[in-house]
This record gives structure tokens, C-alpha cells and sequence, in this order.
């Protein structure tokens, strides 16, 4: 006869890994999921599907123009109104349509009702922690920056942030997201288009850069990075 402790210890061990393989899996299944989404946003971008990529670039646009002239509040209220009005209409006409035809269609929209929008908790805890893995990245970062871990990216910076006040004296938050919107959808179809001509002169501007900041840091020792020991 087995001994009560080893098979104790054996089902608690199949146990661990069991819930192991589950979380592992659920982690799987969330990085699956992001990127897949993330590769849906880069066939929008790239205008892989010419309608589905227009329908969002215009979508958005329209958007971000109305938000631009009116309140957030008219603009939400009127993008639900005009959904309602397309839904009602629909409905009440598949309700007329059924009525004269004396059939049994069912439901207009049955096939998006029964779409199961839950997310299950695996799926929010993988999310959760690709969010917070995120964020601890972005906290790293303001750090190194704001508390001058290295003295030429926190100098960097604020070089930038100083470009932005005049960009901010031009330019509303509005108006640059809508050029925002308007270079996501424009640029990487050019990029793709002209690879390797805009990468040449990247190359060239990254080297100066490099160039040019190795002076700096030749003149002035102390803008010198500390090599790691």
C-alpha cells in the first residue's frame, strides 16, 4: 500500500503544476491577444484593406473635427443619437417587413447579441499584468529622467520640452491630435513605399547626432556616461 504522505505530496504537486500550465496558458492567450490587436492596428495603418482602413481613418477624423468645434458631451450625444436612429430604423422596419410577410427572421441584430463580450478573469489578470509591466517601465523611465540619472538624456528632455512650448503656442491638444491622425494613416504607407531611402538618411542623422554628442561629451567630462563595471 502506498504511503498517505507520498500521495499527499504527489497531489499537491500535480495541483501546482496544473495551476502552473493554467496561468502560463492564460498569460499565452493574453500576449496572443495583444498581438493580434496590435497586428489589426497595423493592418489599418498600412492600408491593407483599403475600406476597413478608410472607414477608420475618416471615422476618426470626423471625430477628432468635431471634438475641435463643439464639447465632448454635444459630440457623444450626437454620435449616439445617430446610432440609435440607424438601429431603430432598422428595427422597426425588419418588424414591419415580418409583419406584412407574415415570417419569423428573428431579431436584426441576434447574431451580434449573442456574442460573448465577457472577459474572463484569466484574460484580465494577463492584461493587468502586461498593463502594470508597462507602467513600471514608464516609472523607470520619469525617474532616470526627471531625478538626472544620466545628465545628457535628462538634458535631451528638456530641450524637447522647451521645443514643445512653442509647438503648444501654435498648436492646441486638439489640433495636434488631429495631425496625429492624419500622419499615422499617411506616413507608414510612405515608409513602406520608400524603405530604404528614408532609412539612409536616418542613418546619416543618427550618426551625426552621435557625432556631435560625443564632442559634447568630450568637452565637457563631466556630461560623460559612466561605463558599467
Amino acid at each position: 500500500m502506498a504511503d498517505p504522505a507520498a500521495q499527499s505530496s504527489l497531489v499537491s504537486s500535480s495541483s501546482s503544476s496544473t495551476s502552473v500550465t493554467s496561468s502560463s496558458a492564460s498569460s499565452t492567450r493574453g500576449l496572443v491577444g495583444g498581438s493580434m490587436s496590435g497586428s489589426a492596428v497595423q493592418e489599418l495603418l498600412f492600408w491593407r484593406d483599403v475600406r476597413k482602413s478608410a472607414v477608420a481613418f475618416g471615422a476618426s477624423l470626423v471625430l477628432l473635427l468635431s471634438l475641435a468645434t463643439l464639447s465632448a458631451v454635444t459630440v457623444v450625444a450626437h454620435v449616439a443619437l445617430a446610432l440609435l436612429s440607424v438601429t431603430i430604423s432598422l428595427r422597426v422596419y425588419r418588424a414591419v417587413v415580418q409583419a406584412l410577410q407574415k415570417s419569423d427572421e428573428g431579431h436584426p441584430f441576434r447574431a451580434y447579441l449573442d456574442v460573448d463580450l465577457a472577459l474572463s478573469p484569466e484574460a484580465f489578470q494577463a492584461h493587468a499584468a502586461l498593463v502594470a509591466q508597462h507602467v513600471n517601465r514608464a516609472l523607470h523611465l520619469l525617474l532616470h529622467l526627471f531625478l538626472v540619472e544620466d545628465l545628457v538624456d535628462s538634458l535631451e528632455l528638456a530641450l524637447t520640452m522647451w521645443l514643445m512650448t512653442y509647438v503648444g503656442a501654435v498648436f492646441n491638444g486638439i489640433t495636434l491630435l488631429i495631425l496625429a491622425d492624419i500622419l499615422a494613416f499617411t506616413l507608414p504607407p510612405l515608409y513602406e513605399k520608400y524603405e530604404v531611402q528614408i532609412n539612409h538618411y536616418m542613418a546619416l542623422v543618427r550618426r551625426q547626432t552621435k557625432d556631435l554628442m560625443a564632442k559634447i561629451q568630450a568637452k565637457l567630462p563631466g556630461l560623460a556616461k559612466k561605463k558599467p563595471e
